[in-house]
């Protein structure tokens, strides 16, 4: 598995990210990512450095996961870190591997798309957007699937895009792309309980848990970066913290 090159945006999302530890995958919030690489339970500096320029070398050269999983491999090796989530079986790190290279492309790319998206020149001649659900998934989501089938087209202004821009969960491949207007027989309203939260997970429907923002829809703002960076430094080791 390989992706196409990325472009400008999705590089330029990507690098201006700081290297952040956790200890767990929840350990950030939501656009939180927008500011932030992270390994959940990657807390050394070295190793966290290690694996951010991996990501960002998987990136700019769009490479497939064998080469990721390698590199990734090599860097586990090198630094000695032990006892991560996956590492005890070759399913596990199969696992592991995968989701932290596909969750890296898909919001890179997803965040890459967001400010394209917004080009004023583009929203001018294009102000709607379409939720689109990636053909070929195996499982898909019912709700994805509904909403694409259903030609989902809303202003690219809408509330709903703050919650429900794709990617909205590990592993999906939905998508959004600017159009005129909508087309006959396009839904043009979201469905009936979009806005209702899941009390199960804190997050509308068909958003998986941490899911509910839209990757880079605050990318530019230096205040959150620095909030974000301040809030998870407050709690770790001086050194740690230091660096």
């Amino acid at each position: 598995l390989a992706f196409a090159q990325p472009f400008p945006e999705q590089l330029a999302f990507f690098q201006k990210k700081v290297a952040l530890p956790t200890a767990a995958w929840d350990d950030l919030d939501r656009a939180q990512h927008d500011h932030a690489v992270v390994v959940a339970g990657a807390m050394k500096a070295d190793l966290l450095a290690d694996l951010r320029d991996q990501i960002t070398m998987m990136l700019a050269e769009g490479q497939g996961i064998g080469e990721f999983r390698k590199g990734f491999t090599e860097i586990v090796a090198r630094n000695g870190w032990e006892g991560w989530t996956g590492s005890d079986t070759k399913a596990g790190r199969t696992w592991r591997t995968r989701v932290i290279y596909q969750t890296n492309v898909a919001t890179s790319y997803a965040a890459g798309r967001w400010a394209q998206l917004n080009d004023p020149d583009l929203i001018k001649a294009r102000p709607f957007w379409r939720y689109m659900h990636a053909d070929g998934v195996a499982n898909p989501r019912p709700l994805h699937l509904a909403w694409g089938q259903s030609r989902l087209t809303l202003p690219y202004d809408h509330p709903y895009w703050q919650t429900h821009y794709p990617p909205n969960g590990f592993g999906c491949h939905c998508y959004v792309i600017a159009v005129r207007g909508p087309k006959p027989g396009d839904a043009t309203v979201p469905p009936v309980g979009w806005d209702a939260l899941v009390s199960s997970t804190g997050e509308l429907p068909g958003i998986d848990k941490g899911w509910g923002y839209a990757p880079g829809a605050t990318a530019a703002d230096p205040l959150a970066l620095a909030r974000v960076v301040a809030e998870k430094a407050a709690a770790l080791p001086a050194k740690l913290s230091g660096a």
